[in-house]
């Protein structure tokens, strides 16, 4: 997930089209420049208002210079992807969109120019020229831009803003779009977490869904509850999703390639993947199969995240990967910070470099209350993908309708992006065969158990504490095609005649109470360090399983999907997915927890975990806001994606 701590004031669904004008010539005096709309987020408000930013404050910034002709490439992007165009599937290669859609050279080094002129150091300028990358002090900055910094308190905490919009020479006014990263804002991994230090699942634990009944604990809704599984290994998630026999049989990703990228680099993310793989019937990486880049041309602002948490992160999104698509080649690309400039130059180097098919994505913003420049950057990078056959794969969310976190219900970007897939989470029971026993929308509620073993505490379901992210987002438009696909009770949730972008599109496990096995070398209270494994959950389990699925998809299919959502509704209501729906009755299961997170010695915290509870979201048949369309049916599901491609390159 970004992190967002600011609270959220979204604009209409109409206020999109302001992103695509963000220069506002008006606004500017003869001879004085011209200011540059969305470049201030909206908690930088004088009531908010904590101090002046220090002058000699390290300030890094993108310089936004956007696609000449963005709404041809924007088409582009479009029939390249849509099946019922003659032009689907007709990638252009990196270098071909830079020939026809990327700032020109001149533009570019005029920026540059300007930049070094004002003083500031210019630290890259990608090979697309989108942005030109450049540091300085809050001083220089405020006398380039004619802006005020200051430090904002934002809920709980210090955030640096410009006051008003920045200005620059109108000279640069038809050149330059927006300047990213004046304010702070960090993002934050999408996973459910064990803490910093070690961590093992408490015992008992059922090996699959309802191994071991809790008949030792009090009953709930009516019979005693299974005890939550230790986590799931890679032989039951393949075989609960139907993948095992394709992957025996040699469609195991081979010949795709697969990005993954976060914040920061484990540095003991290849020892981790093949102790995990090997130890679960996994081949471990071979030679050159597995690639860790630190993010090139990047200067970090100091890192505001837990470089700890980014670990499990990324040693999670690699593991889930791998085990579901064993024989793709991965390469993980590490921002040297979270802040959104230093991951979006990430995501837009694997971009303009076509490092990989598909890029799975386990971060993103609380909300969309974004400045709208970045919303702008964002979308250039997600259409070039478009274009050249990249398939984008970001977590929906880990706390439903953000209603408990932020206030209001709202989306996730950049999840909530139209330009991209986004995945959310399930509860997922697996049998004793791996056999795929149900699915039903991930959202949990907790009750722990008195003091005196007699009862749950509050009476179940408890207290709701997280659940797959989904939605109707209020800052784009509902997409061509999720129309006759999605229910207009969703889609029209805000507004009627203004109808939204709805999320997720589709859905995998991504409970903690039915979570992921994973394995990751941790730090132990006695000052040790040794591997151990942990179950896991959140959307970022969610993604990378989904994103090793579509790999054997493109596997199957010889050839990219790229943006494959108007393909994935395309085929709504089919068996490529299963229908994730409420099951009858109340599902619940019994979670043991070592109170020192690591051992018995401590004592025990037993809690009572009820699933499918996800607020102002509902699960129901056929397309919903908490698991789109379902799930991916196994083989159905890799043969569905494999046939618009035979029928259009036949």
């Amino acid at each position: 997930m970004r992190r967002s701590v600011r609270s959220i004031a979204l604009a209409s669904v109409a206020a999109v089209a302001l992103i695509a004008l963000l220069v506002t010539s008006a606004s500017a005096a003869p001879g004085k420049g011209v200011k540059l709309g969305g470049s201030v987020p909206s908690w930088a408000q004088a009531g908010a208002l904590k101090s002046a930013a220090s002058p000699s404050a390290k300030v890094s910034f993108h310089v936004q210079l956007g696609w000449r002709d963005a709404a041809s490439a924007a088409a582009l992007a479009k029939a390249v992807s849509d099946p019922a165009s003659r032009l689907y599937g007709h990638y252009l290669t990196a270098a071909q969109f830079r020939v026809r859609y990327a700032p020109t050279r001149a533009a570019a080094a005029a920026v540059r120019a300007w930049l070094v002129g004002q003083g500031f150091t210019v630290t890259d300028v990608p090979a697309n020229r989108l942005y030109v990358a450049a540091t300085g002090t809050v001083a220089q900055v405020e006398a380039a831009f004619a802006v005020k910094m200051n430090v904002y308190t934002v809920q709980g905490a210090s955030l640096r803003a410009p006051a008003q919009a920045p200005t620059i020479p109108a000279s640069l006014s038809r050149t330059v779009t927006g300047v990213v990263g004046l304010a702070q804002h960090a993002m934050k991994p999408l996973v459910i977490a064990p803490p910093p230090a070690g961590f093992r699942n408490g015992q008992p634990w059922s090996a699959y869904w309802g191994q071991k009944v809790a008949t030792d604990k009090p009953a709930a809704y009516g019979a005693s509850q299974p005890y939550a599984v230790e986590g799931y290994t890679p032989k039951q998630l393949r075989g609960a999703y139907g993948t095992a026999s394709a992957i025996k049989h040699g469609n195991d990703g081979h010949g795709v390639t697969v990005a993954v990228i976060d914040a920061f680099a484990a540095p003991t993310i290849v020892y981790d993947v093949n102790r995990f793989s090997t130890d679960n019937g996994v081949p471990a990486f071979k030679k050159g199969q597995f690639r860790q880049i630190w993010a090139p041309g990047l200067v970090a602002e100091p890192a505001t995240g837990d470089e700890q948490g980014w670990y499990g992160e990324e040693t999670l999104d690699i593991e889930a990967v791998h085990e579901m698509a064993p024989g793709a080649r991965m390469v993980f690309y590490g921002a040297y910070s979270d802040q959104d400039t230093d991951m979006d130059a990430a995501l837009n180097w694997v971009v303009d470099h076509h490092v990989a098919q598909i890029v799975s994505n386990s971060y993103g913003d609380l909300g969309e209350d974004l400045p709208a420049d970045q919303i702008a950057a964002e979308r250039a990078i997600f259409i070039q993908a478009a274009c050249e056959g990249i398939g984008l794969y970001f977590s929906s969310g880990d706390n439903g309708d953000e209603v408990d976190t932020l206030g209001t219900r709202t989306t996730d970007n950049p999840a909530s992006s139209p330009w991209v897939t986004a995945v959310g989470g399930t509860s997922l029971g697996v049998g004793a065969r791996n056999d795929y026993l149900f699915e039903t929308g991930w959202g949990t509620s907790k009750s722990v158990l008195t003091d005196d073993g007699s009862a749950w505490d509050p009476t179940p379901p408890g207290n709701w504490i997280y659940g797959g992210g989904g939605g109707t987002s209020q800052l784009f438009a509902e997409p061509w095609y999720q129309k006759h696909v999605v229910p207009r009770s969703l889609s029209g949730w805000f507004s009627k005649t203004n109808p939204g972008r709805v999320v997720p599109d589709v859905a995998m496990d991504g409970d903690p109470t039915t979570g992921m096995l994973m394995g990751e070398t941790q730090t132990w209270s006695d000052g040790s360090v040794s591997y151990d494994t942990y179950r896991i959950g959140g959307t970022s389990v969610s993604c990378p399983l989904f994103a090793g699925v579509m790999a054997l998809a493109d596997q199957r299919a010889h050839h990219a999907h790229g943006f494959v959502n108007p393909l994935l509704y395309l085929l709504a209501r089919s068996h490529a997915y299963r229908d994730v729906v409420s099951r009858a009755g109340t599902m619940a299961a019994v979670r043991s927890d070592y109170a020192n997170g690591e051992d018995a010695t401590g004592g025990m915290v037993f809690s009572l975990r009820t699933l499918n509870q996800t607020e102002s979201l509902q699960t129901t048949k056929g397309y919903d806001d908490v698991t789109g369309m379902g799930s991916p049916n196994g083989a159905a599901f890799l043969r569905a994606l494999a046939w618009p491609f035979w029928f259009h390159h036949r």
